[in-house]
């Protein structure tokens, strides 16, 4: 996994010893739910999610290169809506402390610029729930485009069903 840096940011492999740090974001009622999972209960439970980002290969932690602490992930993962192409899916999850600032919109870029500059993808999208429009402001401030909304594509931690709107960027239309 290659680390990324951008301006603030450095996004790096996660470590089992940030788990307090993702902790401190992870059990928030407004940070989980967003993207479609529970807050966590403790500890615990943010090592689990922890050792299973590590073993994926697929999800950045970010961190704030002015105080070293961890403030949120981003990931690249398959695109499994378009499995016959070369596609990415990004997603990510951000401390509300540190909303407001583009960071997100800083470590999209980053990623977005590795992707097309060093893996062999074409496309990479983002989906996001229709409540959450800051992720939408996010694709958009990083040149995506609208694709639509998938209606009752996702179900959530609690059976809640819910619509996706997409968002994508082509190689073409990304200027490296």
């Amino acid at each position: 996994m290659k680390i990324i840096e951008t301006k603030r940011c450095i996004l790096r492999p996660w470590r089992l010893s940030d788990v307090e740090d993702m902790y401190d974001y992870a059990k928030l009622p407004n940070v989980g739910p967003a993207a479609g999972w529970r807050p966590h209960q403790d500890t615990h439970e943010s090592a689990r999610i922890i050792a299973m980002f590590i073993s994926s290969n697929e999800v950045w932690a970010i961190e704030m290169k002015d105080t070293k602490k961890v403030v949120g992930s981003i990931g690249l993962h398959m695109d499994d809506k378009r499995p016959k192409v070369k596609a990415r899916m990004v997603g990510f999850v951000l401390h509300p402390a540190y909303w407001g600032q583009s960071i997100i919109a800083e470590s999209v870029m980053g990623l977005v610029r590795y992707a097309f500059s060093e893996l062999d993808v074409d496309i990479i999208s983002g989906y996001h729930y229709p409540f959450n429009r800051q992720s939408g402001r996010v694709f958009e401030k990083c040149g995506f485009r609208y694709e639509g909304t998938l209606r009752m594509s996702s179900v959530i931690y609690d059976g809640t069903v819910l619509d996706n709107v997409c968002y994508s960027i082509l190689r073409s239309e990304f200027s490296l």
